[in-house]
């Protein structure tokens, strides 16, 4: 179902590209949007137990696309580092496939909101439990459900030069 990747000499291990994923703090979070429209944002995200954790308002445009289709990906980049002499930029990226699903219990949504703060805000962790009670009703969590990944890096860097 999914393609396998073209350059597979790039391709990361599973250990390379899940320490990716749990190193990044930003992604690029892809939907269907309007009108067949791709609609990608960017956002503040958690990895952890294999499934990709986010949170936002009660409403919006990703929360009405996932509920019209629930397929996603999700691209994060770790490192860009242009070296215009070489005409090429050494990097290391990582694109998830998989269904996103809005956490309707409140557990679930606990759970997702406290592995964001302790990502986010380690030290900080009894303000970040205060707000989560204070922002509990005006926040929806989403995770993603991994069903392909591929991580991806330069071939210089891997080829050593780097």
């Amino acid at each position: 179902m999914f393609r396998p990747m073209r350059l597979q000499k790039q391709q990361l291990s599973a250990e390379e590209t899940e320490t990716i994923l749990k190193a990044c703090t930003s992604g690029v979070l892809a939907v269907c949007g309007d009108d067949g429209y791709p609609y990608a944002v960017p956002l503040s995200y958690a990895y952890e137990d294999g499934k990709i954790f986010f949170h936002c308002a009660t409403s919006g445009h990703k929360l009405d696309a996932i509920k019209k289709d629930d397929r996603v990906s999700f691209c994060v980049v770790a490192g860009d580092e242009v070296h215009p002499g070489e005409l090429t930029t050494y990097y290391r990226s990582v694109i998830v496939f998989g269904r996103a699903r809005i956490l309707e219990g409140d557990e679930e949504k606990r759970y997702a909101l406290e592995r964001l703060a302790e990502k986010y805000s380690p030290d900080f962790l009894a303000e970040g439990n205060a707000a989560i009670a204070r922002e509990w009703k005006a926040v929806t969590c989403v995770v993603i459900k991994i069903e392909h990944i591929t991580g991806k890096a330069a071939s210089e860097i891997l080829e050593g030069k780097k």
